[in-house]
Order: C-alpha cells, then structure tokens, then sequence
C-alpha cells in the first residue's frame, strides 16, 4: 500500500522536465572534477545536471520496495514482513518478529541503493577519480576510473569503486568494488557486477538487471556467480516526499 501511496503522490507533486539545460547547468557541468570520458558516461545516462534536479528514487527488488530522498539520503525499503530505513539521524528496523530480516541493517539499508544509482553515486561531494587499466569480456574492451573518497565522507569512506564502460557508446557495463563495512579498513578484494540491461525511466538509462560474476586471479571477469538480480516498478521524480515517509511506524 505504501509503494501505492508513493506512485499516487509523486503522481502529483511531479514537475515537468525541461528539455533545454540552462547557460546555468551547463557552467555547473564545466566546474565538475571528473574526466571528460567520465562526463560522458554522465551524460549518457541522462545527465548530471538533470540528476541533481531529482527528488526522489524508488524501484522494487524482488519483494522489498526501496524508496529514497535523493537529496537527503533518506531510504525505506518495505516488504510484506519488515521495514527498515534511514531517517536522517538513524537506521530503524521494524519486523513482524526477530527472524523476518536476515541480515545487518546498518550494511544493508542503502545498499541498493548504490548499486541501482549508478552511475550518478560515483559524483558525490568527496570524490576522487583516477584512470585505471581497461577490463575485458567476449573480445570487448572496457576502460575504466577508479573513484575512491576522501577521509570522512559517508558512512565507508575507504570503499573503492571502479567503473567500466562501453568505449564507444559510454554507456556504464561494469562496476567493481570493495567493501570495508566489517573491517574498516581498505583492501583490494574488488567483487564485480555486470549491468546486463537498462532501461529509460524519466529520462534516465538505470540498471533493470545486473549479475555478480567471478573474476580470475588478474581481476578478469569470468561467469556468473549466480542469477541475475532484476529491478522493476522504477520511478525517479522531482516531487518530494514528506519526512514522515522515512519515519519508523509508530506502534
């Protein structure tokens, strides 16, 4: 009923997209510190500037329906047995009992998150770019950046990032990571993801589908790890939700 509620309202807080980027955005685009490749990966997707107008980023995985404010970084995902979220001061969870999410919270709120935003996340405040060696898959050749983030910025700062895209449309194909959630330190134990489809949701190309692979000793993607994760019911608006949505449920 909540997702209901959200289409419902979005429906009617949304505002019409501009088709011509002001003398404005694009001086904002020139000030950026990315690369011009990576700015094209950008604009391939629909465009920094745009992105930044967006208030609110929802889609379901599977049974769990994943809402964000984009600008505050405020999340709920609601499923038919739990809900958990982020408020703006802390990570909630609320479920039908103490088995119904399996899981930890703190690491698994905004998870999705990233990986659904992509490429967009990869232009937060705090970012650092640097070019990396090119990965290859069936005969395709796909340069990459790493991006990694200064000290103190969100909540795993010494997470790294590598993203990989298609040479000649700059469309994103691959992501891989690292993850420092329990240890808290930084490591090279990169986990890569395949961004198998995308689609158009407003105007921008976001991921419908993407698959964890296993990569050889040199960092080479090899085969599936497992079935693909599917996105649906993707929405992205200006409209803007009020507080409350990201609230705990009141008993």
């Amino acid at each position: 009923m909540k997702k209901i509620f959200l289409l419902l309202t979005i429906a009617i807080l949304v505002s019409c997209k501009k088709d011509v980027k002001s003398a404005t955005e694009k001086e904002q685009l020139k000030k950026e510190s990315f690369s011009d490749e990576l700015a094209k990966v950008f604009e391939k997707h629909g465009g920094i500037a745009t992105w930044r107008k967006a208030k609110t980023l929802s889609f379901n995985k599977g049974k769990e329906a994943h809402t964000s404010d984009l600008q505050s970084r405020k999340i709920v995902i609601n499923s038919p047995t739990y809900s958990l979220g982020f408020d703006g001061k802390k990570i909630w969870l609320d479920q039908e009992d103490s088995t119904a999410f399996k899981g930890n919270k703190d690491f698994y709120y905004n998870l999705y998150f990233y990986f659904y935003a992509m490429p967009f996340v990869l232009a937060d405040d705090g970012v650092i770019y640097e070019k990396v060696a090119s990965i290859y898959f069936e005969g395709m050749k796909y340069p990459g950046y790493k991006i990694s983030f200064k000290a103190n910025v969100g909540t795993s700062s010494d997470d790294n990032y590598k993203v990989y895209y298609n040479s000649e449309t700059y469309q994103m194909e691959w992501l891989a990571y690292t993850v420092t959630f329990t240890d808290k330190e930084p490591n090279n134990d990169y986990h890569i993801i395949k961004y198998n489809k995308w689609e158009d949701v407003d105007g921008f190309l976001l991921p419908k589908e993407i698959t964890w692979y296993k990569m050889d000793e040199k960092g080479t993607p090899t085969i599936p790890q497992g079935p693909p994760t599917v996105f649906t019911l993707p929405l992205v608006s200006e409209g803007e939700l009020g507080a409350s949505f990201f609230d705990k449920p009141a008993k």
